[in-house]
């Protein structure tokens, strides 16, 4: 098996099933790391899905990875959050693959947003390094109250609120959208988009 062999898509209702799955996954992950992935409800992850803001692989019928998209500060900051590949399909490149396309919807849908992460993960910092983000102060993330309280479900929240909100394990990265060139994604996902955007305008 390759990671050419599994589907790394923007994730719509039909993913719906695979969402307590998701959850069991990253609350794994964040027991072994013993480092901060902050836990998220199954209605907030289905909310992700349903809204075209989250990116799921599959291989064949099987979960194998999966991201999700938030915006802040009426839509001027991006966050890719959530990454995280099933121990099964692990050493396989997929990470890359996954935050690829979840980069590539937010750069889409919000072209103007700075897209920002905090990861504690040395791997997820390569491949954001590549993508173009470029290492920041906690200074110049959002400061989108709603954003900072995500943190709570974190086990390393407690180094966030002693140092002020200045530091924490997490590392805080920045991609500028005024450096780079426009994004691309299929056309079948726009149109997608195009309509999910209209309802969010009505």
């Amino acid at each position: 098996m390759t990671k050419e062999d599994i589907t790394v898509e923007v994730a719509s209702e039909g993913h719906l099933r695979y969402v307590g799955e998701i959850l069991a996954t990253i609350e794994d992950a964040a027991k072994v790391r013993g480092t901060g992935i902050a836990t998220r409800k199954p209605e907030y992850i289905s909310r992700k899905i349903m809204e075209a803001k989250a990116v799921i692989a599959l291989y064949g019928e099987r979960f194998a990875g999966f991201s999700y998209i938030e915006t802040w500060e009426h839509k001027r900051y991006v966050t890719t959050s959530g990454l995280i590949v099933h121990p099964d399909f692990r050493g396989l490149g997929l990470s890359k693959k996954i935050k690829d396309l979840t980069f590539s919807l937010a750069r889409t849908r919000w072209p103007h947003a700075k897209i920002f992460s905090l990861t504690s993960g040395a791997a997820v910092m390569a491949m954001n390094t590549q993508l173009g983000y470029k290492p920041v102060t906690f200074a110049d993330l959002t400061s989108d109250e709603s954003f900072w309280k995500g943190c709570e479900g974190c086990v390393n929240v407690d180094i966030l609120k002693r140092t002020d909100r200045k530091y924490c394990i997490c590392t805080g990265m920045l991609f500028d959208p005024e450096e780079h060139l426009p994004a691309k994604i299929p056309q079948g996902v726009l149109d997608r988009i195009a309509l999910l955007d209209g309802n969010e305008n009505e």
